[in-house]
This record gives C-alpha cells, sequence and structure tokens, in this order.
C-alpha cells in the first residue's frame, strides 16, 4: 500500500483482557506513524469517577448523569509513547490501571447508554482515518468499516502472566490465582454482555500472540498493513 494510503489507514484491534491490545496498537500506531486511541481507557476513567464520587456502576441513568459532567480526553501523538487520559482536566493515566478499577470497567462496560454514548466519542476521534484503535468491540461495532481488523488474543495462562507482569510493573502487589480471577471473571463479562459484546469481526484476522514477543506481533500486523489486508 502507498505511504499516503497508510496514513488514512483505520485499524481495529480487539480481543479479550491481557491479550496486549493497548500496548500493540502503540506499536503499530508507532511503526506507520498513525494516533493510538485506548477505548478501553475511556471506560475506565469514568469507572474511577463512579469510584470516586460513591456512584452504582450498575446503574445506567446514574451513569450517564455523570458522563455528563464529566470530560474525558485521550491525547495520543503519533508516536509510540503512553497516551494521557485526562478526566475533568486532571491526568489519571495511571490511577485508571489500578486493580480496584478493573471489577469496576467491567460493570461500566455493560451498560448500553454508556457504551452507546461513548461508540459516539470513539466515531468522532476516529473521523478522518490515521488511526489504531483497540477494544472490545472496535471491529464488529465501533468501526464496522475499519480498512484492517484483527482479533488479537492468547492462551489464558499467557494472558494472566502477562496481566500479572503488567500490574506488579505498576506497583499493585498481586498473586497469580487473584490475576487469573479477575482475567477469567472480566472474559465472562465481556462476552456475555448484551451490548457491544466481545466477538470476532467475520473479516478480522485472528492472530494468536502466545509465545510471541510484541516486536514480533507488531511486525505481523504492519505487515498486513503494507499488504492492504
Amino acid at each position: 500500500m502507498s505511504e499516503d494510503g497508510l496514513k488514512k489507514m483505520i485499524i481495529a484491534i480487539d480481543g479479550p483482557a491481557g491479550a496486549g491490545k493497548s500496548t500493540i496498537a502503540k506499536m503499530v500506531a508507532d511503526k506507520l506513524g498513525l494516533k493510538h486511541i485506548d477505548t478501553g481507557a475511556m471506560y475506565r476513567a469514568l469507572a474511577l469517577k463512579a469510584m470516586r464520587e460513591g456512584k452504582d456502576c450498575t446503574d445506567g441513568k446514574v451513569l450517564i448523569d455523570l458522563l455528563s459532567r464529566s470530560k474525558i480526553e485521550i491525547r495520543a501523538d503519533n508516536r509510540c509513547s503512553p497516551a494521557v487520559i485526562l478526566l475533568d482536566g486532571e491526568d489519571v493515566s495511571g490511577e485508571i490501571r489500578l486493580p480496584e478499577i478493573n471489577h469496576k470497567v467491567s460493570q461500566v462496560a455493560k451498560v448500553p447508554e454508556i457504551r452507546r454514548e461513548l461508540v459516539k466519542l470513539q466515531r468522532e476521534l476516529a473521523a478522518g482515518g490515521g488511526v489504531v484503535m483497540d477494544g472490545r468491540d472496535i471491529g464488529t461495532i465501533v468501526l464496522p468499516g475499519a480498512d484492517i481488523k484483527i482479533y488479537l488474543t492468547a492462551s489464558l495462562e499467557e494472558r494472566v502472566r502477562r496481566r500479572y507482569h503488567e500490574l506488579i510493573q505498576r506497583g499493585s502487589p498481586t498473586s497469580l490465582a487473584e490475576t487469573k480471577k479477575q482475567v477469567v471473571d472480566r472474559d465472562r463479562g465481556d462476552r456475555e454482555r448484551k451490548t457491544g459484546p466481545l466477538r470476532m469481526a467475520p473479516d478480522a484476522f485472528y492472530l494468536d500472540t502466545t509465545g510471541l514477543t510484541p516486536e514480533e506481533i507488531t511486525a505481523k500486523i504492519v505487515r498486513l498493513c503494507d499488504e492492504g489486508g
């Protein structure tokens, strides 16, 4: 594909918890000079605000009210540096990744009203192309017309190991058993929710990353993009 074509490309990366979607999406965006949008961060930011205010994360009306008076921004350049997640002007990039947010975000993500509102925002962010967007329903719901769709996954053991090391590196003490429980619970919630469940798009490329390095995974996706899918 031509360089101009690559610069306007829309790439959707979906997959279960711990598959490495955000890490790989950032690296792919860096290689291709595109913008990375981590949609999961939006749900996490709202979950954080709900937790701070003691709100019920399963109540759609409460969450819609909360969202209506919240400003969630993703500031990302076109390099492989972490995106900055702003909640009402505050940088919460680190706080939204804490273990206590994991359970809350799965509750928030199940609320149909919230998904509908955030999907609108996600589509606005992708307008014009030149983006790599990752999440659970990007290729199926948010951007069904994406140029390239990737379903990124790995064995449960591999995903648990990755999430465990990620939490340890962030200074969040945990155990492999607890991490496994969190991943399994999140998988169940993602697949069973009625709105925007985790599914592989019919035209997506299935990529099992078990045993592969981030660099190897990125190279595979970049090759697909160069070939135009």
